[in-house]
C-alpha cells in the first residue's frame, strides 16, 4: 500500500509513477475528492463533539440533535474512508526513475548474459519428448483438469535435488528455512497490496473457508511480523519452500504443452526484510544468488530490467533472470527478483524502531524483497541443456551428490 500522505502531497509525483507504469490515474482525481469529503466531514464532527461537550444538564434536547448527527457523520464518515482506502489499494508502488519505460515484456532491458547456448549436432527435443511418461499431462487432466502434471520417477527426484542443491547454496548466506501455510486470509492478502492477484481472477479461492491459495511462499511469509515492532541491526533472510497454485489468469492458449505454466508448482523462495537504506543493496544481494545458483548449473542465461508494464504491482524495481530454451530458441523467464520498498509493510504494520538523530527512537516501515530460489522451470531447462542425441540427460556436475548419479535415461524408455 502506497503512503496516503504521500499521494495527498504530491499527486502529479504518483500520477507521472502510474503513468509509466500504465495504470489508472483518474484514481488518484477520484481519491483526492473522497479525502477531501471525508477530511471536511471528520473536521465537522470533532467540532460537533466539542459543543457536545461543553453541554450541560439543561441542553438535553440540543445534545440529542447533536449525538444523532454524530452518529449520522461518523457512518458517512467510515463509507468515505472505505471508499478512499479502496482507490489506494488500486494504486501500485512507484517505479524507480530509471526502469525502462514499456508496456511489456519487449522492453525490458538486458543488463548481463552469461553462458553461450550449446550447439547442438543434432535437433534439440523439448522437454516433454525428453522426459516422455515422466511428465506426464494427459493422466493429470483426467484427474485435475488443463495446466497440471504428474512428475513422476527421476524427474521427480532431479527436483528435489535442485531444491537441496538451492538450499545447501543459500543457508550459510544467513537465511533460515521457512515452510509457511499456502492458505491466507483475504484481508492479509489486501493488506499486503496482493489485491490485484485475487480481484484479477489469478489466486484459487476456497469460498467455505474463506481463504486463498498462495501464489509464492512470499505471500504468506511477508504478514509473519504484521503488527509488530521487529529488530533489525542486519537484513531478516527467510528461504521459503511451498507449493503454489495460480490460475495463470490472461494466459489462455501460451504454454499449453507441457508443465512450463501450470496451475501448481513448487518453489523456493528468498524473502528479506531490511531497512530502507538498505533495499537497493539487498536487491543486489539477492539478484547475484540467483545467479550464483545458475552459473553453478551451468546454465547460459541473462538478466533483465523488467520494463515498467512488465513489473509486478508491488514492485518498485523488478529483475528476471531468463534462461535459454534449445527446442524454442529463445530465453524464458526463471527467475524474479523484486523490491517492493515499504508497500508491503505499510499495510502490514510491520516497523522497526530508529534513531531519529536527536537522541530519540522512531519508528519507521521495513523494506521487503522477494526473489525466486528455484521454481520447477529450471528444471525444464536442465532437461534440454544437457540432452544428448540418444534421449538421455546429463546431470549438471554440481547436482550429482544430491541426485546420486550421472544421467537420466530417457523417459520413454
Amino acid at each position: 500500500m502506497i503512503d496516503i500522505n504521500f499521494v495527498r502531497e504530491n499527486p502529479d509525483i504518483v500520477k507521472t509513477g502510474m503513468e509509466r507504469k500504465f495504470a489508472d490515474t483518474s484514481i488518484i482525481d477520484k481519491f483526492l475528492k473522497i479525502d477531501d469529503e471525508w477530511k471536511e466531514l471528520k473536521k465537522i464532527t470533532d467540532n460537533l463533539r466539542a459543543t457536545q461537550k461543553k453541554l450541560g444538564p439543561e441542553s438535553r434536547n440540543e445534545a440529542r440533535e447533536i449525538k444523532e448527527e454524530i452518529s449520522s457523520n461518523d457512518e458517512k464518515i467510515n463509507i468515505l474512508a472505505e471508499e478512499r482506502d479502496f482507490l489506494v489499494s488500486q494504486i501500485p508502488n512507484l517505479p524507480e526513475d530509471d526502469i525502462p519505460v514499456g508496456k511489456d515484456e519487449s522492453a525490458n532491458e538486458v543488463i548481463k548474459e552469461s553462458g553461450k547456448p550449446r550447439d547442438f549436432s543434432f535437433k534439440p527435443k523439448d522437454y516433454v519428448d525428453i522426459a516422455g511418461s515422466l511428465i506426464d499431462t494427459e493422466r493429470a487432466s483426467k484427474i485435475s483438469g488443463s495446466r497440471f502434471g504428474y512428475i513422476l520417477g527421476d524427474i521427480a527426484l532431479l527436483e528435489f535435488a535442485l531444491f537441496r542443491f538451492g538450499i545447501d547454496t543459500l543457508i550459510p548466506y544467513g537465511f533460515k528455512m521457512a515452510i509457511p501455510p499456502v492458505m491466507i486470509k483475504p484481508d492479509i492478502m489486501r493488506r499486503m497490496g496482493k489485491g490485484k492477484f485475487i480481484d484479477g481472477g489469478d489466486a484459487f479461492y476456497v469460498s467455505e473457508d474463506d481463504l486463498y491459495l498462495v501464489g509464492s511462499s512470499e505471500q504468506s511469509i511477508a504478514p509473519m511480523f504484521m503488527d509488530e515492532v521487529i529488530s533489525l541491526d542486519e537484513p531478516k533472510r527467510f528461504l521459503g519452500f511451498s507449493t503454489c497454485f495460480r490460475k495463470e489468469a490472461g494466459s489462455y492458449g501460451k504454454d499449453t504443452r507441457g508443465i512450463l505454466r501450470v496451475h501448481q508448482f513448487n518453489k523456493l523462495e528468498m524473502f528479506s526484510i531490511c531497512r530502507p537504506e538498505d533495499s537497493r543493496k539487498e536487491h543486489e544481494f539477492l539478484l547475484e544468488r540467483q545467479e550464483e545458483l545458475m552459473s553453478k548449473l551451468n546454465l547460459p542465461y541473462r538478466v533483465v530490467v523488467n520494463s515498467t508494464g512488465d513489473m509486478s504491482f508491488d514492485a518498485s524495481r523488478q529483475c528476471d533472470i531468463e534462461v535459454w530454451i534449445p527446442s524454442q530458441d529463445k530465453y524464458r523467464e526463471t527467475h524474479s527478483c523484486s523490491n517492493t520498498t515499504d508497500f508491503q509493510s505499510r499495510g502490514l504494520n510491520i516497523t522497526y524502531k530508529k534513531d531519529d538523530g536527536n537522541g530519540k527512537q522512531k519508528k519507521e516501515f521495513v523494506h521487503t524483497l522477494n526473489a525466486t530460489a528455484f521454481s520447477e522451470r529450471p528444471l525444464l531447462a536442465i532437461l534440454e541443456n544437457f540432452q544428448r542425441e540418444d534421449g538421455s540427460v546429463e546431470i549438471p556436475e554440481v547436482l550429482i551428490e544430491y541426485f546420486g548419479k550421472d544421467e537420466i535415461l530417457s523417459g520413454r524408455q
